[in-house]
C-alpha cells in the first residue's frame, strides 16, 4: 500500500452508516456539544466541523469530550499542520477540499483517516495512485454536479465520492442515487438561524429526515 494510503475500512464504515454528513461552521464553542447531540439524536452521529472559524478546534474538543455518541470529523483541512492540530483536538476523521503530498504524509503518520478532495481526472488519478478510493467531490454543484459524477463512474470504477457544496434537501436524493456516491455532505440539516436560537429539537427533526434518505 502506498505511503499515505487511506484507512478505507474505518472511513467507509462511517460514510456508509449515514447518507448525509452534516458540514458545520461553528461560531460559538458553546453550541458544539448540544448541536452534535441533536444531530446524533436525529440519526446523524458523524459530523464534519470545518476549520473556518476561530472556534473550530475548541468545538471539536468539546464534542470529542462531551458527546460520546457523536463521531466528530474535521473539515477544510489544508495542510499537515492543520491535520495534526485537528487530530490532537480529538477528531476521528479528516476531510480536505483537495489533496497534497503534505496531507498524504500527515495521514500516513497518523491513525486518523483522510478523505481527500478530488474533482478533475488528474486529481482523482493522483489520489488513487496514493492509495485512496474514497474522495470528497467539492464544490459539487459548481463543478458539474450529477452529470459530471455520472461521467466519472465508468473510467474510475471503484472510486466512490462524498459530494459537498450546493447540496440540500431538494437534490440530495438525486446525488445519493448515483452508484459512485457513498454519501453527501451538507449544512442544510443545521441552519445557522436554528443553531443561533438553540432550537435543537428542530435540528434533530431535520437530521431525522436526512437520515431517512435512501441510496441508489
Amino acid at each position: 500500500m502506498p505511503p499515505g494510503a487511506q484507512k478505507t475500512g474505518p472511513l467507509l464504515d462511517i460514510m456508509e452508516a449515514q447518507p448525509v454528513i452534516p458540514v458545520l461552521r461553528i461560531a460559538r464553542v458553546e453550541d458544539a456539544a448540544p448541536l452534535a447531540r441533536a444531530l446524533a439524536r436525529g440519526g446523524l452521529p458523524a459530523i464534519e466541523i470545518t476549520l473556518r472559524t476561530p472556534a473550530a478546534l475548541d468545538a471539536i474538543r468539546a464534542v470529542a469530550a462531551e458527546v460520546p455518541e457523536a463521531i466528530v470529523g474535521a473539515g477544510t483541512i489544508l495542510d499537515a499542520r492543520q491535520f495534526e492540530e485537528a487530530t490532537a483536538a480529538g477528531t476521528r476523521f479528516v476531510v480536505s477540499p483537495g489533496f497534497t503530498p503534505g496531507l498524504a504524509g500527515a495521514a500516513a503518520a497518523s491513525g486518523t483517516p483522510l478523505l481527500p478532495g478530488a474533482i478533475t481526472p488528474g486529481e482523482i488519478m493522483a489520489a488513487r495512485e496514493a492509495g485512496y478510493s474514497l474522495m470528497k467531490f467539492f464544490p459539487a454543484e459548481q463543478a458539474g454536479g450529477i452529470a459530471f459524477l455520472k461521467a466519472l463512474a465508468s473510467p474510475f470504477a471503484g472510486i466512490r465520492f462524498c459530494p459537498t457544496g450546493g447540496i440540500g434537501a431538494a437534490n440530495a436524493a438525486d446525488y445519493l442515487a448515483l452508484e459512485n456516491v457513498v454519501c453527501v455532505g451538507g449544512s442544510w440539516v443545521a441552519p445557522d438561524a436554528l443553531v443561533a436560537a438553540g432550537k435543537w429539537d428542530e435540528i434533530a427533526a431535520l437530521a431525522q429526515e436526512a437520515a431517512s434518505l435512501k441510496r441508489g
